[in-house]
């Protein structure tokens, strides 16, 4: 049994929860997670964090420990307390899986459940959801800047604490990445771990060459050496040189071998690097680098004609330090008629068109285009609807509703992305592994355009309504009088 996060929680989810219990509300809801601008300025995000989500409504209980803490607070009755003791969760979660490609608006998780359930994991929703969601996506986008060069992620001692660095190196390898330095996430989830070695490893010796040598016989089928502690050039590569050729005349086959560049002007350093390699012989050593690396520095240096084709990112991946928050939220979307047990659909008004919320029980479908198997939109709908491939299919803007599209039938293929992951309260779901997950992440990239991929001013992939979810939305925005602000 993993650790319970019961208590990773806002308190007001439980003084709201305690308000619904004693005024006897508990109808099923449906509440849904999604996001509204993707990060990074991009054009999609990656869905992540779902097994820890499931982790996470298994353990949910409140111990003993829980209660006796909850009442020194002086806020809760004891009426409630006891229905808490007891707590467990009896609802629905559907979810898009791990690695799957997003856009704004579409619910990611959704969950349908009495109230006071659906209130009270929120937060905790969120928190998994918002984060991992984040560093996969920022994984993604430096590994398209890489152009097939592996990255590996070694951000944990830049992380904000051990969860971020455990879970994000964890996102990372699911976003792309051929590895983490970090060992427990390693051991956790059966993903590769790789690293070398640091510059107090050279300086603890007497000279370069000597420490060079000494962790090439520790690890000959993985050395790769780190040559700027002193001096790039003069020392660092002539010194990896001279060690390489005693390898090669014991006999010893260069595998997995060569330099690593931490500091300095990494193109030019790169360039001399690779000639004085090449000259010696020893064309197939890998260059790698890392200092400060990000998508968009990666894709300069790529530009500049750099000879690296290993990178090392830390501090700016597990970070997403350009973009620090994913920005996702958790809405009511509809309450359950105990009399006719359908939902009623429910909606968040405001000013700022972005934070109007679609209503009602929906599930998300995903167009594509049947030749290419790119995506074409995604098609918010009603949970009872069904989008037939042998007819025509008019999608619009649901904001600038001029802004159509006639999809011809049998031009274009449709994909539900919503999976079943709790039903009544039990898993039905079995995660992938996450090496399994990362591969699916990078089918489902494949899936996209180019122009939505590019790092700077991406196409955004159409999310629209269907006309019936469309008609349900307007027809519940016109029986609404919002009284305008005068100036």
């Amino acid at each position: 049994m993993g650790r319970s996060l019961t208590l990773l929680t806002d308190l007001y989810e439980l003084t709201m929860m305690q308000g619904y219990f004693k005024n006897k509300i508990n109808e099923v809801v449906v509440f849904d997670a999604f996001y509204r601008k993707n990060p990074n300025d991009g054009g999609y995000a990656i869905a992540c964090g779902l097994e820890q989500v499931i982790e996470y409504i298994k353990n949910l209980n409140f111990s003993y420990d829980d209660i006796v803490y909850l009442r020194g607070l002086n806020i809760f009755d004891e009426d409630f307390l006891d229905y808490l003791s007891s707590f467990h969760f009896t609802g629905d979660i559907y979810a898009v899986p791990e690695g799957t490609v997003v856009f704004p608006m579409e619910p990611l998780v959704k969950v349908v459940a009495p109230i006071m359930e659906a209130q009270l994991v929120e937060t905790a929703i969120l928190n998994i959801i918002n984060h991992q969601s984040l560093i996969a996506t920022k994984a993604a986008r430096v590994v398209y800047a890489a152009k097939g060069d592996g990255i590996m992620e070694f951000g944990l001692r830049r992380a904000q604490g051990p969860d971020a660095g455990i879970y994000g190196a964890r996102a990372a390898v699911i976003g792309g990445c051929v590895g983490t330095s970090n060992v427990l996430t390693g051991e956790m989830f059966d993903v590769p771990v790789k690293g070398t070695h640091a510059h107090s490893w050279i300086m603890s010796f007497t000279d370069e060459y000597t420490a060079f040598k000494k962790y090439a016989d520790l690890y000959p089928e993985a050395c790769i050496l780190l040559v700027d502690t002193y001096d790039t050039l003069r020392s660092g590569v002539p010194n990896a040189i001279k060690v390489f050729k005693e390898m090669r005349e014991k006999g010893i086959e260069l595998k997995n071998y060569g330099i690593r560049l931490d500091s300095g002007d990494l193109a030019y350093l790169s360039k001399k690097a690779r000639r004085m390699l090449d000259d010696a012989g020893f064309a197939d050593a890998v260059i790698s680098a890392s200092s400060d690396l990000d998508e968009y520095l990666i894709d300069s240096l790529k530009t500049q004609g750099a000879k690296i084709s290993s990178w090392g990112v830390g501090t700016n991946l597990i970070t997403s330090r350009d973009c620090p928050a994913f920005g996702g939220v958790y809405k009511l979307a509809a309450i359950m008629d105990d009399e006719t047990g359908e939902f009623i659909p429910k909606i968040k008004l405001s000013e700022n068109t972005v934070k109007i919320t679609n209503p009602g029980n929906k599930t998300v479908f995903r167009i594509y285009d049947k030749d290419t198997h790119k995506i074409i939109a995604d098609l918010i709908a009603l949970v009872d609807e069904v989008i037939n491939e042998e007819e025509d299919l008019l999608i619009f803007d649901p904001i600038e509703t001029w802004k159509k599209t006639l999809l011809e039938a049998g031009a274009y293929t449709v994909r539900e992305l919503p999976v079943q992951v709790f039903n009544r309260g039990v898993c039905i779901y079995e995660s992938p592994e996450v090496m399994s997950i990362q591969q699916y992440c990078k089918e489902e990239q494949e899936t996209l355009w180019d122009e939505t991929r590019r790092l700077v001013n991406p196409h955004q992939v159409y999310v629209d309504l269907t006309d019936r979810l469309y008609k349900m939305k307007k027809e519940i925005l016109d029986n609404h009088k919002i009284a305008r602000k005068t100036k």
